[in-house]
């Protein structure tokens, strides 16, 4: 009875490929597949990028450098940076990754006021039924609240 068991229990000889090598092989050329995809795009959008690169836009280096190109240099890939006025900084053509938008003007600035005073006074006027109250009544007040009787 054992003999029976364990002759079941052995692979065959001379069997062909299982459904699992195939899905195997399978799911290693679909990965393949869809990496040399990736890598393609990839070229073509810093393709599209470099191909924008000229005297004078703003740009962004992959390690965070804001600047404007001065210069290119098709020969050795390098392209010169002015990061600010007087301050030149030669990089890889390659580490330039990104062009950087001047930011809109269609909204309306924000003013800013110099002090504080002018904020109070502007929460004040949206409050009108606002209790102003000097710093000693406030002082006050506080301390009054935490002698209540519970």
């Amino acid at each position: 009875m054992f003999g029976n068991i364990s002759a079941q229990a052995q692979p065959q000889a001379g069997g062909g490929i299982d459904i699992m090598t195939i899905l195997l092989f399978a799911m290693l050329g679909l990965f393949i597949f869809m990496m040399f995809r990736r890598n393609k795009k990839t070229q073509q959008q810093q393709a599209k990028l470099q191909s924008q690169f000229e005297p004078g836009v703003e740009v962004m280096t992959s390690f965070g450098l804001f600047g404007r190109i001065v210069s290119i240099d098709d020969a050795e890939n390098k392209v010169v940076l002015e990061l600010s006025p007087g301050h030149l900084a030669t990089v890889h053509r390659q580490a330039v990754t990104k062009i950087v938008e001047p930011p809109v003007a269609d909204e309306e600035p924000t003013a800013v006021p110099d002090d504080a005073s002018s904020l109070t006074a502007q929460e004040t006027d949206a409050t009108p039924n606002a209790v102003v109250e000097t710093p000693d009544e406030a002082g006050k007040r506080l301390n009054d609240e935490g002698k209540k009787d519970i």
